[in-house]
């Protein structure tokens, strides 16, 4: 499972570094589709691992009522501090319709994946 999360946080780095997104559109996804957390533990786990500085009082309310794994985020958070610097260095061989082209078809895919997903 650790390298599973750390995986998740690494392609989190990379796409954060391409494209700027992160939590919501690929911690989130992946954490409900590969890792099989409930969506509110997903959501609560994603904004522990992006917590300095974002999320840290939404962080805190997930925990609060339940709904953090502590230790997935700082796995993720692993992921996403080597996942961002492979991103930044892809995305400066990219032009911009490629990068636009490429995060048009993630996001279509990921909608796909979540939309037929039981």
């Amino acid at each position: 499972m650790t390298l599973l999360l750390i995986a998740i946080g690494l392609a989190a780095g990379v796409l954060s570094g391409l494209f700027g997104i992160g939590g919501g559109v690929i911690i989130v996804p992946a954490l409900l589709l590969i890792a099989r957390m409930p969506p509110l533990t997903a959501t609560g786990t994603s904004l522990a691992a992006l917590l300095l500085p974002v999320g840290a009082l939404g962080a805190w309310e997930y925990h609060k009522n339940g709904n953090l794994n502590i230790v997935a985020s700082l796995w993720i958070a692993v992921g996403l501090f080597f996942g961002a610097y492979l991103g930044a260095r892809l995305a400066q061989h990219a032009s911009p319709l490629q990068l636009k082209r490429a995060f048009s078809i993630f996001l279509v895919l990921i909608a796909a994946r979540v939309w037929t997903s039981p």
